[in-house]
């Protein structure tokens, strides 16, 4: 499995927004990330989220994301939109449903479909719940603690000081920022934006 992004976000857009306008926590994408047993990915919206959770992590297929794009004819797109912690590459998630599995040392438990839902067509484009019903990602436990790394980080500079980290916002209008940065500053980071309205 290659790990090509890696995203955490300090809070939930969707969850608990039924019938309501959805936040705009931002996804952010970032070197590394800390996984913790039992816990989850540490900075992300999901961390102690509740006891034995199925989701502590989330991953995504690259390949089946560029699969949408091109259904969609979606362009200049980040993979951030679908709120997945890690994206990958040459390997079947749901393979790993009910699997135990090891990434670069950590251990996990595929869970089951991280299955779409309608706010996707929100977040994305229209149609894409539709086109991502059975290749939705995939839920893990978290049972050991380590750190995943991204491919993408070779084209970082190597100072931490200097990185700027990408974000990626859901199409949903108005926001205010202060938050997000205030969270990544906490973190001693940088943020650019794409796609500003």
């Amino acid at each position: 499995m290659e790990i090509c992004h890696l995203y955490i976000s300090p809070g939930h857009n969707f969850v608990g927004h039924h019938g309501r306008a959805p936040a705009d926590y931002p996804a952010i994408e970032v070197p590394t990330i800390e996984c913790m047993a039992g816990r989850g990915v540490h900075g992300d919206r999901y961390f102690d989220f509740k006891g034995d959770y199925k989701g502590q992590i989330t991953f995504f297929s690259l390949e089946v994301f560029d699969e949408l794009c091109g259904a969609l004819e979606l362009h200049d797109c980040s993979p951030a939109l679908v709120r997945r912690n890690v994206m990958t590459r040459d390997t079947d998630l749901n393979d790993l449903i009910g699997q135990d599995f090891e990434v670069q040392g950590v251990h996990f438990l595929g869970t089951q479909e991280c299955a779409p839902c309608y706010w996707m067509d929100r977040a994305i484009a229209p149609g894409a719940e539709e086109f991502l019903k059975g290749r939705g990602g995939l839920r893990a436990r978290i049972l050991s603690d380590g750190k995943l790394r991204s491919s993408a980080t070779a084209r970082h500079p190597k100072r931490s000081e200097d990185l700027t980290y990408e974000v990626c916002d859901p199409p949903s209008g108005e926001r205010d920022p202060s938050a997000s940065v205030g969270f990544l500053a906490s973190l001693g980071m940088t943020i650019s934006r794409e796609h500003e309205h």
